[in-house]
């Protein structure tokens, strides 16, 4: 329904309700709070590190103990789930892939730690094979062509062994067809029939994944594009079928990557479906506004608080962004 047009002027003056700080606050229509927020995180083998990633100012890649550590205090700033990204050490990085479903790889090991130590914490993983393959792709490449069917099989394992090491949401954020059915069906075969999907239903072949291959080291790998099996950013269409079919293969909600550049496929897709439906702030998005902010251009807290409303007042129920624990801080002081 449109909204009601208002009483013509001075009997309606609509700056009277914004004329203080309590005003605004009491008409506000959208709300953000830090449980709105998944903090992803990358990982990396060793003991201490917090390894900065040049091209997101701000972000480190954490050894498992500097994760536990940092979890703890985004835990106690109200954030509710954190998402695993792994950096894999290179001589793991195969052609099969096969460390993608090793029961001892940095992600399932972080995944036990997070659990024991943090039990109250949600934690989502990632399932994609570009972390773990030579060629930095998300599937398996053969003669050239990123494969669909032999890659689902080799998820189904990556998500099995992320289920059995305690995750709670799993993320499939490879697009390849038939894949939420095909780990869907394992789970309930496996015993995890309670365990949650968050599809990345949505993921558009976008320039703003730059620095996060980067920070997987996934960046000097990548042999082409990602164009024959992510979303063409023309396509409103396209994406919306991706979140019908993944949504009836099983998945429980369903995430829209990129974000900003991609606000009225949030919108449309909670309008459509009426499921919970993420954005992913993505690497790019955040390395803009940060780099922008250390230079004096924006003003970091404002432009950062903004982006966040935005993706609410689309319609995102949540928003995974690198500057969860930022926003959670500010909205607590």
């Amino acid at each position: 329904m449109p909204p009601r047009p208002p009483a013509p002027y001075p009997a309606a003056r609509l700056r009277r309700l914004r004329r203080t700080n309590a005003l605004r606050d009491l008409v506000a229509e959208t709300r953000l709070s830090a449980a709105d927020l998944i903090w992803p995180v990358f990982i990396r083998e060793g003991d201490g590190l917090e390894e900065p990633i040049p091209s997101m100012p701000g972000v480190a890649r954490l050894s498992i103990d500097r994760l536990l550590a940092r979890a703890e205090a985004a835990h106690a700033l109200g954030i509710t789930t954190i998402c695993l990204f792994p950096y894999t050490d290179p001589a793991l990085r195969t052609e099969d892939c096969e460390e993608a479903w090793n029961p001892d790889n940095i992600t399932n090991r972080a995944i036990r730690a997070l659990k024991a130590a943090l039990p109250e914490l949600s934690v989502m993983t990632d399932i994609a094979l570009d972390p773990y393959n030579a060629n930095g792709h998300d599937g398996f490449v053969v003669d050239g062509v990123i494969v669909n069917d032999a890659t689902v099989e080799a998820l189904v394992k990556m998500a099995l062994a992320q289920a059995d090491a305690g995750a709670d949401i799993l993320g499939p954020s490879d697009m390849m067809d038939g894949r939420i059915g095909a780990i869907r069906t394992a789970l309930e075969q496996a015993g995890h029939a309670d365990l949650a999907i968050l599809s990345y239903a949505a993921k558009f072949a976008s320039g703003f994944y730059g620095p996060f291959r980067d920070a997987v080291g996934a960046a000097g790998r990548l042999v082409g594009d990602k164009k024959t099996y992510q979303i063409n950013p023309a396509n409103r269409d396209e994406a919306l079928r991706c979140v019908a079919r993944d949504l009836d293969e099983g998945a429980d909600m369903v995430m829209v990557k990129p974000g900003m550049p991609y606000l009225d496929i949030c919108r449309a897709v909670k309008a459509e479906f009426g499921v919970p439906t993420f954005a992913y702030q993505v690497s790019g998005e955040y390395a803009m506004l940060r780099g922008a902010a250390l230079n004096g251009w924006l003003d970091g807290e404002a432009v950062m608080m903004e982006s966040l409303l935005a993706f609410r007042r689309a319609g995102c129920d949540g928003i995974l962004t690198y500057f969860a624990p930022d926003a959670a801080r500010l909205m607590r002081a």
